[in-house]
């Protein structure tokens, strides 16, 4: 693994030493309903048919992995992010300025952009920072940083069943994961676009980029932004027919593949293109691609053998290497620093208080709307739609 030094202090702020796995629940495991035979699905994708599994317990992370979490891995072990090493990624258009030079861009998705010198510090390139968003998901992360991120917490990915799981938040069958209806009492449950894809996002959420990673209620496990936001890393390789012939007891994906599982939807799913902001939806990315969408959280096993393990209470094994603390199932709020807890705060309560307050506040937001939308329309978008790539890499430019 490429290592270099910290990033300079005139990169951001140095965040003080602090719990690597914050705010984890232990989910209890047991049998459920995986997939889906909706109609409205796409059984391409493999949603379906519905299945009975049975999962063992496990943690999971009570968020996403935050800018902050993702920066003090950073700095305590210089690694080197391969958007970083490539010295580029895909970015939405929507989110560059109104004078960013033309770049090549996706051919059947121009609103993805190749973007030099974007990175999980820059997410929109060079002239953009986290140092404002800390409390938002980390992103233009690959399968393979979020799998060192994993291993120096102690944690690994979840599964693809695992996190259907969590995400339906002890819900049987029903298509996100509060219930079946998307706004219920017209309440806006997650970050998802809103309007006409790519040209018009009305920003009925509050938001036009990715979210802080708390801000909007959690399910019935207590887990936040499990569909819409970023989508998520799994552990799995994809393919669309292999969980129909898998035993049901703690399902893993293929022993190989070319794309890993990523779900739940982003900031720019739509129901008129990518309509996979639903719990049982799936789909695939390349281990090395990074987007401006696409994050990650962490899992661990529970140590359910007489409650001994690492992370029981009475335990006197040792911890897993480079794990600084256990995780815990408290019920309180984030574990952010001070740093992430300052601009999360400030967004957030903008954003309960006065909806137009926090799009004046909130980075990304719908003042950028009128130009961003003209840029797309110059740089190829229409707006006539084409299925959702499976995959944004390298070999769909044009």
């Amino acid at each position: 693994m490429s290592k270099l030094p910290p990033p300079a202090t005139g990169e951001g702020p140095r965040l003080p030493a602090a719990d690597k796995t914050p705010a984890m629940v232990l989910l209890p495991g047991g049998p459920f309903l995986m997939g889906t035979d909706e109609a409205e699905g796409y059984l391409d994708d493999g949603e379906g048919p519905v299945r009975a599994v049975r999962l063992d317990p496990f943690w999971i992370d009570r968020h996403a992995v935050s800018n902050a979490r993702f920066m003090a891995f950073v700095q305590a072990t210089g690694y080197v992010t391969e958007a970083e090493r490539f010295g580029w990624a895909f970015v939405f258009a929507g989110l560059l300025p109104d004078d960013f030079p033309p770049t090549r861009r996706v051919a059947h998705a121009p609103w993805w952009r190749q973007v030099y010198g974007a990175d999980w510090r820059h997410p929109e390139g060079p002239q953009s920072s986290v140092v404002d968003r800390l409390d938002h998901p980390v992103v233009q992360v690959s399968w393979n940083d979020a799998t060192a991120f994993c291993r120096w917490g102690g944690t690994r990915l979840p599964t693809e069943a695992e996190w259907e799981y969590a995400a339906r938040g002890g819900l049987e069958q029903q298509r996100y994961p509060w219930g079946s209806e998307l706004e219920p009492n017209g309440e806006h449950r997650m970050n998802v676009w809103q309007g006409r894809f790519p040209n018009d996002n009305t920003c009925a959420d509050g938001y036009y980029g990715a979210a802080p990673v708390d801000a909007f209620p959690p399910n019935g496990y207590g887990l936040y932004n499990m569909t819409g936001n970023v989508w998520e890393w799994c552990k799995d390789w994809f393919r669309a027919s292999h969980y129909v012939r898998r035993p049901s007891i703690n399902p893993r994906g293929p022993r190989t593949g070319t794309h890993r599982v990523i779900r739940g939807g982003s900031y720019l799913s739509h129901r008129s293109y990518s309509y996979r902001y639903r719990v049982a939806a799936r789909t695939g990315n390349t281990p090395d691609s990074a987007t401006g969408d696409l994050g990650f959280r962490c899992v661990r096993d529970a140590r359910a053998a007489g409650g001994q393990g690492p992370c029981s209470a009475d335990s006197t094994s040792p911890r897993p290497p480079g794990l600084s603390a256990c995780p815990r199932a408290d019920t309180g709020g984030p574990a952010y620093s001070a740093e992430e807890s300052s601009a999360g705060r400030r967004v957030r309560d903008g954003w309960r208080s006065d909806t137009s307050r926090a799009i004046r506040v909130a980075r990304n937001t719908c003042p950028q709307n009128a130009s961003s939308m003209a840029r797309l329309r110059a740089n190829g978008a229409t707006g006539t739609m084409s299925p959702y790539p499976t995959v944004v890499n390298v070999a769909a430019l044009k």
